[in-house]
């Protein structure tokens, strides 16, 4: 049975209907812009387009699809909170698109999406497909996180399953916008390390540059602030392997490309495990911008 996903951004919304869950080939894929100025309701309506775009084009009709949401549903409340569009907040999302498209549909979000895809049909599959515990990590902008078990997302009593960039830290990271202090996304985000090396060197750097210089090894406050990203990020994942005990961890976004984290940062994360050796397996993401909308896909398949 073809499986039908959509990946839901702030700037743009992407569709694709795969052959099925043992055959991912890719019968259509389409995109179109979000226009999420235009209010909640133009983007429920914009999401309708989609789907009719890609029946117009594949000659098929959905009964069900996947979506990968900017925040999650609140499984207690049945609306959306944490969405950078924020014009999605506090509205009972699912229950409004199933109205108007006329029948279910499952959702979770971007993140969930991510670590879903990589463990099913990237890098966590080839390297261990029978792996039982996947985490998905996401370090760009901002720090997100997936969890899955046995195939299938978790998403939580609280719809929170895997956020683990908005657990504690460290009090030097600041306030952070989830009104908490120290968050992991306020210490190793981009913008975070970014902010860091501005402070103590009074120049502004892309973390491009800064890390740059940190092999260029010219510049002691590029070393400063990739040192910190390395023992940060060993110890906010190290809270994670404590906890779930994942097979594989597989890391996305662009912080993620900074080869260090995948042999110093793990050093550093191996010196707070419960274990007297370290044998998470650390990888690179595949899918690239697919895992999105192949992982909304999953979630139905």
């Amino acid at each position: 049975m073809p499986l039908w996903g959509i990946d839901l951004g702030g700037t743009k919304i992407e569709g694709v209907i795969l052959e099925s869950a043992s055959d991912t080939k890719v019968i259509s894929r389409l995109r179109i812009d979000t226009e999420a100025d235009q209010g909640y309701e133009h983007i429920l309506d914009r999401i309708v387009l989609l789907v009719q775009k890609l029946s117009a084009e594949s000659g098929l009709t959905p009964a069900t699809l996947g979506i990968g949401t900017p925040g999650t549903l609140d499984p207690i409340t049945q609306t959306l909170k944490n969405s950078n569009t924020t014009c999605m907040n506090g509205k009972p999302f699912k229950k409004d698109l199933e109205a108007k498209l006329g029948f279910p549909i499952a959702l979770a979000n971007d993140a969930n999406c991510f670590a879903l895809a990589e463990a099913r049909l990237g890098a966590a599959k080839r390297v261990m497909p029978d792996a039982e515990v996947v985490f998905g990590v996401i370090m760009g902008t901002g720090v997100g996180g997936g969890l899955v078990v046995h195939g299938k997302v978790i998403n939580g009593r609280q719809g929170n399953g895997g956020e683990w960039g908005h657990i504690f830290l460290d009090e030097s990271g600041g306030p952070c916008y989830c009104g908490q202090t120290g968050c992991v996304e306020t210490v190793i985000a981009g913008p975070s390390l970014q902010r860091y090396y501005e402070s103590i060197s009074g120049k502004k750097a892309t973390l491009k540059e800064i890390v740059k210089s940190y092999e260029a090894g010219n510049d002691p406050h590029a070393q400063a602030t990739i040192k910190r990203l390395l023992e940060m990020f060993g110890k906010g994942i190290s809270v994670i392997i404590n906890i779930i005990d994942p097979d594989i961890i597989v890391m996305g976004g662009g912080v993620s490309n900074i080869d260090l984290l995948y042999t110093e940062g793990i050093a550093e994360a191996s010196k707070h495990i419960f274990n007297t050796k370290l044998d998470t397996i650390f990888l690179k993401a595949e899918l690239g911008d697919s895992a999105g909308v192949f992982g909304a896909a999953m979630l139905v398949g």
